[in-house]
């Protein structure tokens, strides 16, 4: 048996793509058509930016760190753009009913390396609004920055009027004990020098009012006004279809691993090896695999495999080993097609084989398989033979394209279901054995009947025919491990593509005309029985359609009695 190989081979991936590629294109397209439809359903969204030249004030002081050598620190600024402070101005500016705490989150700033400057920009539903909200919060902003300053310019000015006025009022003091202070006395030298300490304090404070009062606020400017834009920023339709489309593809990939995972079905020969471990003997492909009722020319794609069976057949049974049991893991003709044509390949090779039609049949269509596919009679047949009403030698029949091939069919109505245990089963193969030459039971699938499962405890080697897309694993584990309990040795699988059942209309005529069926005591002539081989193209084979081979029965029956 052949060691399983890993389950994350690259090739077991890709199979499996493959085979599920479909999902893969389904959901891909889902994605498109999911990606298209929020693109157009999505509100659009216009945006539209201002850009603020910021110039120092003298209360600005830049952080350590930061973006600039300025003294204006542009990280600060950008955070003072989407305040509650300036979101304000905006609101009243832009008259909005949007609250300023909504507007603040629909403007977003960003500041160009090495520079000084502001990029505003605003995010509206119409061109209109994004350009109004972009130039009122670069305007408002401006205006916020101006009141500040001048603020603070203001509370310095008060300050310092305040200061004069206390130096004022000191000073006129001063003066006023100066003038009754003693010429000459140390106290005039002091008041004088008090005075002088004053009036200069006072010069320098009268000199920074001049020019506080005279200062010009301007906090920055609009150097590049919003315009009004065009195009939707959002959605972005190719980019969203795009997303979708990817989204799509890694879901469906997802999902065509999930079904790869959980599906039990047998799908290619690989899965019956490394799943089922079970060693692939052949392989037939859509190419090479036979109808339902054809036995493969030697020489045809189909042919050739199967010689191939037959040699890795020979050289894995033992000398003493002549029985061989084909079953299938799924109802259907698997088994059939399989068991037929491993009995022609080794017949071909001069040995005496004996095939055993061992299959009942699962409805009137598949009746009588065996006889359609070597031309043989339908009956008598195995159940005719384990029920007793015929010997071996008149149910086994030669067919005539293969002569050291003899065929049991399934046999008449009658059923042989319980019959495959009984003790004439057994002494049927034994006198197979003894006369010499391989014997090929057609057994049921080891799913529907337990009679594969005696019949294989009969047997010295057993092959499982597996039909993907119609077998699982399960199936075929089971039937390795009913095998297995009986001891018989499993040589392998031959795997076949899923077979198409045939339809009523396209079911050939009987290769065999049988008399009606009369009852007892009724005296009948003794019919003659004509086999008739209705010519028709065959894969690989030649054109019989010009010939009809018409055998005489009767006289070999009256020649052999039950022998025939």
């Amino acid at each position: 048996m052949e060691p399983s190989r890993p389950s994350s081979d690259l090739s077991h991936y890709l199979g499996a793509l493959r085979r599920h590629w479909w999902i893969a294109l389904v959901a891909t397209g889902a994605g498109l058509g999911g990606g298209a439809v929020l693109a157009q359903t999505m509100p659009k969204v216009y945006e539209s930016s201002a850009s603020v030249l910021v110039q120092p004030l003298e209360q600005d002081s830049n952080a350590e760190g930061g973006r600039t050598k300025s003294t204006v620190n542009l990280d600060t600024e950008a955070q003072l753009v989407g305040s509650g402070a300036v979101a304000v101005k905006a609101a009243t500016l832009l008259r909005s009913d949007l609250s300023p705490i909504e507007l603040a989150k629909l403007v977003s700033v960003q500041v160009p390396a090495n520079t000084t400057v502001l990029v505003i920009t605003f995010h509206a539903q119409t061109p209109q609004n994004a350009q109004a909200g972009s130039h009122a919060f670069a305007e408002a902003y401006l205006r916020n920055r101006e009141e500040t300053a001048r603020a603070r310019l203001d509370k310095q000015i008060r300050s310092l009027n305040l200061k004069v006025k206390q130096l004022t009022t000191v000073l006129t003091g001063i003066n006023t004990k100066l003038a009754v202070a003693p010429k000459g006395s140390s106290t005039e030298s002091n008041l004088q020098s008090l005075r002088n300490n004053s009036q200069n304090q006072l010069n320098s404070l009268t000199g920074r009012l001049n020019e506080l009062t005279t200062t010009m606020v301007g906090g920055g400017s609009i150097i590049s006004d919003s315009r009004l834009p065009e195009e939707p920023t959002s959605p972005n339709t190719w980019l969203n279809i795009g997303t979708g489309g990817m989204l799509g593809l890694l879901l469906g990939l997802g999902l065509a691993y999930l079904r790869e995972r959980f599906d039990r079905r047998l799908v290619t020969p690989n899965d019956v090896r490394d799943r089922g471990r079970v060693t692939v003997l052949a392989a037939l492909d859509e190419r090479s695999t036979p109808h339902i009722d054809d036995v493969l020319q030697p020489y045809g794609p189909g042919g050739r495999v199967f010689n191939r069976l037959r040699n890795e057949v020979l050289a894995s049974l033992n000398p003493t080993d002549q029985i061989i049991v084909v079953t299938g893991t799924s109802r259907g003709s698997a088994s059939t097609l399989v068991a037929a044509n491993l009995a022609a390949a080794l017949a071909r090779t001069g040995s005496d084989v004996a095939l055993i039609g061992a299959h009942l049949p699962d409805s009137v269509i598949d009746a009588a398989p065996l006889a359609r596919m070597f031309g043989v009679s339908a009956m008598p047949g195995l159940s005719d033979l384990l029920a007793g009403r015929v010997s071996l030698s008149r149910a086994l029949q030669r067919t005539p394209r293969i002569p050291s091939l003899r065929v049991i069919t399934t046999g008449g109505a009658a059923t042989a279901a319980g019959l495959m245990q009984s003790q004439r089963l057994k002494d049927t193969l034994q006198t197979l054995r003894e006369q010499g030459g391989y014997v090929v039971i057609e057994a049921p699938s080891t799913s529907s009947s337990a009679d594969a499962q005696s019949l294989a405890s009969l047997a010295d080697a057993a092959i499982l025919a597996v039909e993907l897309r119609r077998s699982k694993r399960p199936a075929l584990l089971d039937a390795t491990e009913q095998l297995q309990r009986v001891g018989t040795r499993l040589l392998g699988a031959v795997v076949l593509p899923r077979l198409v059942a045939m339809r009523p209309g396209e079911i050939a005529a009987p290769a065999v005309s049988l008399p009606p069926p009369t009852e007892p005591g009724d005296a009948v002539e003794e019919p003659t029985q004509q086999l008739s081989f209705a010519g028709r193209q065959r894969p690989g084979g030649a054109d019989n359609s010009d010939a009809t081979a018409v055998i005489d029965l009767s006289s070999a029956g009256a020649a052999d009695g039950d022998d025939t």
